[in-house]
């Protein structure tokens, strides 16, 4: 088995330097909100991001996760989702921030989006490392933006591909 290539389309030090970024807009912009925040990360791959993000935001904050899967015939998306693994904690009332490791096409953040919402939080954000904006067919509000990429498939710090290259310190188009 040979190992793909992985050209490099996102460094090491940008993606440092747009975390410490994000953090600091997600600081400002809770800083006058007397509610509690809460980051909500969607599992697996929102995993590094969260965690290099959590700490450089200086408001006191929680974390949980959601396991989420779309399902439908073969390997296309139904665009319906299936909560695997639900929040730990209650959102009533608190300031949501949605992690996301990268948005293609929105139809699941978007679910998720509308169940979050019954639960009747303060308010909901989305923080995104990555974007694909060509892929889009659901229009989000991202309020947090890391980097817009073309429509190529990536791994690295946290993205993968079967599980793998999660752990790669960049983001990079795989070779397969």
């Amino acid at each position: 088995m040979t190992t793909p290539t992985i050209n490099v389309m996102i460094s090491a030090d940008d993606i440092a330097k747009k975390v410490q970024e994000l953090g600091k807009q997600i600081s400002e912009h809770y800083a006058s909100s007397d509610k509690e925040l809460i980051l909500i990360g969607l599992l697996r791959g929102s995993v590094i991001f969260m965690a290099d993000l959590c700490r450089v935001i200086d408001k006191p904050h929680e974390l949980d996760f959601m396991t989420v899967s779309s399902y439908g015939s073969g390997t296309v998306s139904s665009g319906e989702i299936k909560i695997v693994q639900d929040l730990g904690s209650k959102i009533h009332g608190k300031d949501v921030l949605i992690v996301e490791d990268i948005i293609d096409s929105g139809r699941t953040l978007s679910k998720v989006m509308e169940i979050l919402k019954t639960r009747e939080p303060n308010s909901i954000e989305i923080c995104t490392l990555v974007s694909k904006p060509s892929c889009r067919e659901i229009q989000m509000d991202v309020k947090f933006l890391g980097f817009e990429v073309e429509d190529k498939f990536i791994v690295g710090y946290g993205l993968d591909y079967d599980q793998k290259y999660r752990h790669v310190p960049f983001i990079g188009e795989i070779g397969l």
